[in-house]
């Protein structure tokens, strides 16, 4: 059963992490924690599904990435764990997935290649295709027209209890 502590956690950290040696010690001593409790916490918050997962939103491009390119394949179901591990090896690879098709789209297999140029992303993609035998699937390559909004989920906080209703006498 989550408790107050939970709830100021959650809030602590929804719009990120702070950028130090040791954050979790920053949270801490933000809401009265130890290191410690603020780690075992969100482990267990962790563990019970209520944080999927704690990871690191880069900015790319204020780092000069401006060629950003989703490739998207039609892998047979049979090797898209496979072929998925491989591609996910690939340091230029920022994320790999799968997803269900649909009738109107029939690609299952979803990578993100950021770069600094469209000529660089293609090259990577090249590379990709040879090291992993993937020139035999069907692919579309999207490049990004503009950036989206980059952050981390938004917890809503539960509402206050509404105070006990006074007896009348």
């Amino acid at each position: 059963m989550l408790d107050t502590r939970d709830f100021e956690l959650l809030a602590a950290i929804q719009l990120g992490l702070p950028i130090s040696p040791r954050p979790y010690h920053d949270i801490g001593l933000a809401l009265g924690m130890a290191e410690t409790e603020v780690i075992a916490r969100l482990t267990v918050l962790k563990r019970i599904g209520l944080i999927k997962r704690l990871g690191v939103i880069v900015k790319h491009r204020q780092l000069g990435y401006r060629a950003n390119a989703m490739i998207v394949w039609n892998i047979p179901d049979a090797f898209v764990k496979e072929i998925g591990s491989r591609i996910s090896q690939a340091s230029f690879v920022t994320l790999c997935y799968q997803r269900p098709r649909t009738p109107e789209w029939p690609y299952n297999l979803y990578c993100m290649i950021h770069g600094k140029n469209r000529d660089t992303v293609l090259k990577q993609l090249e590379q990709l295709g040879t090291d992993c035998n993937l020139d035999r699937f069907d692919r579309q390559i999207l490049f990004s027209r503009r950036c989206f909004k980059q952050r981390g989920a938004v917890y809503r906080t539960p509402e206050p209890a509404a105070p006990a209703e006074l007896a009348h006498g």
